[in-house]
């Protein structure tokens, strides 16, 4: 059995959280659900953080989800989006690997998931998946239930076998390409939702970039590996004047933000630009918008966002207290509770900073350190401050250039007129 780390989140919280609530604050109800319909991978990635780092409580857990316990997962789903009316929620089935549960476990776990959420509640249907395993037959499955396809690609096939291997050491580039080619040259094309992509230093930004843009994908996301204060992710260092992840992203926005068309979306940057200019954001990365999320693990239990496992075992576990609705249990607890107060979980380092704001604080999974949990600034406190200063200076720049522009024609427009006159 695997020992279960003593250190919580937000130990010796319950007194804050409880004058929350007092003074009227509420929890927002779970608007997105990721399944973990199969528990293993026919990858061994070096930088999972499900199988490589501080939680190995997949080792315990169930291969596979069980079709009941896919059905109850549902019904709570519903229940909960009833009781809250949620107009619409979105499911993403995910793993491990989640095509391994084989085309007729995804073809009942994708019927049932409409079957029992949609006569009440809007669903968005999703799948990540590493695209090893995309056949036609995943695909006419896909198109029947309306499932938007995800696939994880590092870019070119030496970017991409740097890391994502198989469990006989061999590259899973080819296969994963062949995969995502059968999508794009199907009927079910619109049903790819993008790529996403782990940041590595060792490859070159825009090779990477530009190789993924060949699969011409509506939306690409870039994620920094994942690490923390106590195991520095691969290139951070403690010195706050290195900015290698934002040199490196930094790169690939010159090249995406100065294109004379566009090629796709980067959620990274395009969520930066809008928390910028003012709007509100929904996401893990950046901003201080409440995380609206649960897993539910291969045995029906409950855990919070399950990257939380590169922090230390029992990380994402939320503790069942009674025996009441799992899901409203999961909205009093104190680690879900951080996720969704905003500025209130910042550390006073953070709180100061100009970007407070679009930062959020970075990923929360990054703020992690031995000792004192997560009310620490993030591991890539230096490479976020850069880069969004960067795109700040670019975006208000133009901004600038284009108002100018505006203010002279209009100055010529109204010349003009009275000239005719």
């Amino acid at each position: 059995m695997e020992q279960i780390s003593d250190e919580l989140p937000w130990r010796g919280s319950a007194l804050e959280f409880t004058e929350l609530h007092r003074g009227g604050w509420r929890p927002l109800p779970f608007n997105e659900f990721v399944v973990k319909i199969h528990g293993r991978c026919n990858l061994a990635c070096d930088y999972c953080y499900m199988y490589e780092m501080a939680d190995q409580s997949w080792r315990s857990k169930p291969k596979s989800m069980g079709r009941e316990i896919f059905l109850d997962a549902c019904r709570m789903i519903r229940a909960h989006a009833v009781r809250f009316s949620l107009p619409r929620v979105a499911l993403v089935l995910h793993g491990g690997e989640p095509l391994l549960v084989g085309t007729g476990d995804l073809e009942f776990f994708a019927r049932t998931a409409r079957e029992v959420l949609e006569p009440d509640v809007e669903v968005r249907l999703g799948i990540q998946t590493n695209g090893v395993l995309i056949d036609d037959d995943v695909l006419r499955i896909c198109a029947r239930w309306n499932v938007q396809i995800g696939v994880s690609l590092d870019g070119g096939e030496q970017e991409h076998d740097r890391h994502r291997l198989d469990r006989q050491g061999r590259g899973s580039y080819a296969r994963v390409a062949a995969g995502l080619e059968r999508l794009l040259s199907s009927p079910q094309r619109h049903l790819f939702s993008g790529l996403l992509c782990t940041v590595d230093l060792a490859n070159d930004p825009v090779r990477t970039y530009e190789a993924l843009l060949r699969f011409q994908p509506p939306a690409l996301d870039f994620l920094m590996p994942h690490g923390n204060w106590t195991a520095p992710p691969p290139g951070r260092t403690p010195d706050a004047t290195a900015t290698p992840y934002a040199d490196w992203l930094i790169t690939i926005f010159e090249r995406w933000y100065g294109a004379p068309v566009r090629e796709t979306g980067v959620r990274l940057f395009g969520n930066i630009i809008e928390l910028l200019l003012g709007s509100r954001v929904a996401s893990e990365v950046v901003g201080l918008e409440p995380i609206r999320l649960a897993v539910v693990e291969t045995d029906g239990s409950l855990e919070q966002v399950d990257e939380l496992k590169s922090a230390f075992a029992g990380a994402a576990l939320i503790p069942v207290r009674g025996a009441g609705d799992p899901l409203d249990e999961a909205l009093r607890d104190p680690s879900v509770i951080a996720r969704q107060i905003g500025t209130g979980a910042l550390c006073e380092t953070c709180l100061e900073c100009p970007i407070h704001s679009v930062c959020g604080g970075g990923h929360y999974v990054h703020r992690y350190r031995e000792g004192s949990g997560f009310r620490n600034p993030s591991v890539y406190c230096a490479d976020l401050l850069k880069l969004i200063t960067h795109i700040e200076s670019r975006v208000r720049a133009d901004l600038e250039s284009a108002l100018a522009a505006s203010t002279a024609n209009a100055i010529a427009a109204t010349t003009a007129n009275a000239t005719s006159e």
